[in-house]
């Protein structure tokens, strides 16, 4: 059984936005926020660890967690599409934080229930995390959309930007329906009344509309990205494979 690659696709996830979320470090538009935003991504960080060094050992090929975080190619990252687009600004930052927080905290209190001892423990600690993702990026949702004309004119751009990949947070891959079916890891798909509820809240309060989109974005699951994750993966990836071995 291939559970260790459902659980690959889920560290991806995790440790692509938390780097994500980590560029700001130093440029936020706030003090609090150059603390609260680096402590969202090691959060995101820590959860992509555990899950990693649990993979590694399914795997039984000896890859520890940095092996599977720095030392792959970008076609074989397996993270949704959602969590690698650039931060833009902070509009889109918070909204993309916002709508992962609202997928993942549902996950993770389905996940307590889970038959895997590693991963009901993850969804333990994670799902107080994302609590409060969803607090602090439904907050500055709510403070964007409803604020000036330009904060607002910025949040309705980033809803537009973002709403084509949300269909694929959603979609389970033979993988991970594998995981599924042995009661390893929820099912994605019965997590959409819940993320509804939460994002419909937070777009009431911010006076915005979510779309339907179209033509749903996806492919992340099968190594297909865009050019972004390529350039994050080399920012990533280069002191480890520049000094490898090394220890700090």
């Amino acid at each position: 059984m291939a559970v260790w690659e459902a659980l690959l696709e889920l560290a991806d996830d995790h440790l692509v936005l938390g780097h994500r979320i980590s560029e700001w470090c130093g440029h936020a538009p706030m003090l609090e926020e150059d603390l609260a935003m680096p402590n969202m991504g090691l959060d995101l960080i820590g959860t992509a660890r555990t899950l990693y060094d649990h993979a590694g050992k399914l795997e039984g090929k000896g890859r520890s967690e940095d092996d599977l975080a720095y030392l792959r190619d970008e076609r074989e990252y397996r993270n949704c599409l959602l969590v690698e687009r650039p931060n833009e600004d902070f509009a889109l930052t918070m909204l993309r934080q916002f709508y992962f927080a609202a997928f993942m905290r549902p996950y993770w209190l389905a996940a307590l229930k889970s038959t895997d001892e590693t991963v009901r423990g993850v969804a333990g600690k994670a799902e107080k995390e994302m609590a409060y993702h969803i607090r602090h990026a439904g907050e500055w949702v709510i403070r964007l959309g409803d604020g000036t004309e330009e904060s607002a004119a910025r949040m309705r751009d980033a809803v537009e930007a973002l709403h084509i990949y949300v269909d694929e947070l959603f979609d389970s891959s033979d993988v991970a329906r594998e995981a599924e079916a042995h009661g390893i890891l929820p099912v994605r798909a019965d997590l959409r009344d819940a993320w509804d509820r939460t994002v419909a809240e937070v777009f009431a309060e911010a006076f915005l509309d979510q779309p339907k989109a179209a033509y749903p974005q996806r492919g992340g699951r099968e190594g297909i990205h865009n050019e972004a994750l390529g350039h994050l993966l080399a920012e990533m990836q280069v002191v480890h494979r520049a000094h490898p071995g090394a220890r700090w």
